[in-house]
């Protein structure tokens, strides 16, 4: 089938519905060109992307509470699944190149017995207002821009698209999938269910690596590469780390658990259960480049 490569990318990386991101237009001009790049070395590309604000923002209209959380995740699968593929699409066909866009609403089995549902973590939604009407079944946090919904975040378990996805690669097609972590949903008395859950983006890629016996993992985030003491005078960039070194970095608590601890853990996941996986993080424009070993940062067996 040829070389194939998730490359995940975050909801801050497309365009913010609200337009509050000064910078969301050039970091998705920056994916197109990663994903056309990718595509001219040879690779066949398969995109997952985050929703976080455009999940938020969607959630703050509804004023009756009246969707459930495995609804938004759909609606902006589909929203930003168009979006992206109009782009890529326009930007596929000026180039002359054969392959088009296929976006597939792609729907993720979780456990219920998760430990996640018994201390629901995961803001989702507005912050809350003193005088807004919560209702009853929801868990509420005080977060660092104050109140807001937390929601269970389960590891994925599999997901009920991937022979699906895995043929339109076979196709040439560039799959835009997995959007938001996936459609949660659990299957009881061999019936299919939406949950009320938010599966990681990353942990979701990781699995999706797996399914595919992808020959690699591009995560693509705000930052170039791994670093430690982010932020401080001693920070350190590192150009690869071993499986071994990123686990022990991961229990002294470099990588933090809101942002970097989960791209962190999902690269030792993938590489872990195929260990020919290139696994890597970079930044946005840095796909090509980092798999040829010249930016970005390779976890590795």
């Amino acid at each position: 089938m040829g070389k194939v490569v998730v490359y995940a990318i975050g909801g801050n990386a497309l365009s913010d519905p609200k337009g509050s991101d000064h910078n969301s237009d050039d970091v998705l001009e920056s994916v197109i060109d990663d994903v056309i790049d990718l595509l001219e070395a040879d690779w066949r590309v398969v995109l997952t992307h985050g929703n976080g604000p455009q999940v938020g923002h969607l959630m703050s209209l509804d004023s009756k509470n009246s969707e459930p959380m495995d609804s938004w995740v759909a609606a902006t699968q589909g929203m930003i699944g168009h979006s992206l593929a109009l782009k890529l699409d326009s930007r596929l066909k000026s180039r002359n190149r054969p392959e088009r866009s296929a976006v597939v609403l792609t729907r993720v089995e979780v456990d219920t017995r998760d430990d996640g549902f018994n201390n629901p973590q995961k803001p989702v939604g507005p912050v809350l207002k003193d005088d807004a009407i919560i209702p009853l079944d929801w868990t509420t946090k005080h977060t660092e821009h104050g109140k807001r919904r937390v929601v269970a975040s389960p590891l994925p378990v599999s997901i009920i698209d991937s022979a699906l996805i895995e043929k339109l690669v076979g196709l040439r097609a560039v799959v835009i999938c997995g959007g938001g972590g996936g459609i949660p949903v659990s299957i009881e008395d061999g019936k299919i269910k939406g949950v009320e859950a938010v599966v990681d983006k990353d942990r979701l890629s990781a699995l999706l690596a797996i399914s595919l016996k992808a020959d690699a993992l591009v995560i693509s985030t705000g930052i170039d590469s791994v670093k430690l003491n982010f932020g401080k005078e001693n920070e350190q960039s590192l150009d690869s780390i071993s499986v071994e070194l990123a686990l022990r970095y991961l229990e002294e608590g470099h990588f933090p658990a809101g942002s970097m601890a989960p791209k962190i853990g999902s690269l030792i996941e993938a590489v872990s259960h195929v260990p020919s996986m290139v696994a890597i993080l970079c930044s946005p424009g840095e796909a090509v480049s980092s798999l040829r070993g010249e930016s970005g940062t390779l976890i590795q067996r």
